[in-house]
């Protein structure tokens, strides 16, 4: 326990940078799975074929391979060396994204065909039919699994000390050097790692209930902070079960 209370400094330190590779992670792949989800969804065979293509080229591409190319080849190719934290957060924002457009485009298609024609017969326009009556069913819909995938993407970040980058996962190497406490430095790693994880989870279903509430679903559970501990129930007929 001593080993990590005077070392702590230095691991909240690896700590904030993981923080940061994870917020930028997180909103570059919310825009592309946004994005590419919705342009997945569309009638037209040009955006469902650019969506796709997407999709598949980084979903079924390694996320360290893609940070490997983002700091090492990308520089051979174009001249300039983009920031190891940069390459870490392009890396596993195009990795997650892809994941995330699925999450969007199926949520999107799982809302009642009925909500689109009402929004046809209300005569809104598509822009309308998104923001005001698709988008705020289908959110209450990705958010579990989005809550998922941020903290796959949190994890992801724990490689980025192979380009350099002093995140948790390095200054967790870099005490094992020094000290030669290998249980003891990686124990602190796995301990600032699963509380990162457990605000990732909380800020999720607060998220969750909010989405859910503003639908008229009253999840179980009541709204206070016992509540947020367990995972919402949906429920179809629009109120509580």
């Amino acid at each position: 326990m001593d080993f990590l209370i005077e070392r702590l400094p230095i691991y909240l330190d690896g700590a904030w940078v993981t923080i940061q590779l994870t917020a930028g992670g997180l909103a570059l792949a919310f825009v592309l799975a946004l994005f590419f989800g919705i342009l997945g969804t569309r009638p037209e065979w040009l955006p469902r074929a650019v969506a796709t293509t997407y999709v598949e080229v980084f979903r079924g591409v390694s996320a360290l391979v893609l940070m490997f190319w983002m700091a090492y080849a990308l520089p051979v190719l174009t001249g300039y060396q983009l920031d190891g934290r940069f390459a870490a957060i392009i890396a596993v924002g195009l990795n997650i994204g892809a994941y995330g457009a699925e999450v969007v485009r199926g949520a999107i298609k799982a809302v009642p065909k009925a909500q689109f024609e009402a929004t046809v017969a209300l005569d809104m326009t598509w822009f309308q039919r998104m923001r005001l009556v698709i988008l705020p069913q289908a959110w209450a819909q990705m958010l579990p699994t989005f809550g998922n995938l941020s903290i796959e993407l949190m994890k992801a970040t724990a490689v980025s000390y192979l380009i350099g980058v002093a995140d948790i996962s390095a200054i967790a190497e870099r005490m094992r050097q020094a000290t030669g406490e290998t249980v003891l430095a990686f124990s602190g790693a796995l301990i600032l790692y699963f509380l990162i994880a457990q605000v990732l989870i909380f800020g999720v279903r607060l998220l969750e209930r909010r989405a859910n509430h503003r639908l008229g679903r009253v999840p179980p559970g009541g709204r206070g902070i016992l509540g947020l501990l367990r995972p919402p129930a949906l429920t179809t007929s629009g109120g509580a079960k």
